[in-house]
């Protein structure tokens, strides 16, 4: 029987300079994974993805309904932080994502995704290349991607990424008290339902901890 479904992408940094911040960032996930999985109309019409970033990406949870992910893949330390591995990846996994449940006859709304970042991208030159694509209205499959930006996160950089939103941790806030921040507001966007009993992304307007980035509308 067809479904509708919200796909949603939880795209995090796992260069070096997180290491201090992963069990923090761990620990939100499995809240999230918690608070999402055990909603009974928000498991069943959200579907969750993990991907992970370094000098290279990879999807940690391939998408699934959230109450099918028995433990989440802790996030791990790797040299290097290519914004264009991610944002190339992301698209294939979105491309791929929504052409299957559109296979099946599933009505798909837009994917919304909430990317994260401590760091500056170490492809300074080719990373905006692969975020275009990603991005281009010309692609139906386009995402709505909240950006939030933690630590040593440029502030211009994060504000670009996000295109309904964008967030910087405040200066004198610990990146664990951030991270926590950051997984109570992927829970509160994507858990709950309006009056018709749809599920729908409720793009966060403040966040405790971070400093709300104008995004520029075209």
């Amino acid at each position: 029987m067809p479904e509708e479904i919200l796909p949603f992408y939880v795209v995090c940094d796992q260069s070096y300079s997180m290491a201090d911040h992963l069990d923090a960032l761990n620990d939100g996930l499995a809240q999230l994974h918690a608070a999402v999985g055990t909603d009974p109309v928000v498991a069943d019409k959200t579907r969750f993805c993990l991907i992970g970033f370094s000098g290279e990406a990879v999807v940690l949870q391939a998408l699934c309904r959230p109450s099918d992910v028995v433990g989440l893949t802790d996030l791990t330390t790797h040299p290097a932080t290519s914004f264009g591995e991610a944002f190339t990846l992301l698209r294939e996994t979105i491309e791929n994502d929504v052409d299957e449940l559109k296979a099946r006859g599933d009505q798909v709304y837009r994917p919304a995704v909430f990317f994260l970042s401590d760091g500056h991208p170490t492809d300074h030159t080719t990373w905006e290349a692969a975020y275009e694509r990603l991005v281009d209205p010309d692609w139906p499959a386009r995402p709505n991607i909240i950006a939030f930006g933690i630590g040593d996160a440029d502030a211009t950089t994060i504000r670009q990424i996000g295109t309904v939103q964008a967030f910087m941790s405040q200066g004198g806030v610990s990146p664990a008290a951030a991270l926590h921040g950051f997984a109570h507001a992927l829970t509160t966007s994507v858990v709950g339902a309006n009056d018709e009993g749809d599920v729908a992304l409720r793009v966060p307007t403040r966040i405790d901890g971070f400093t709300t980035l104008r995004v520029d509308q075209l």
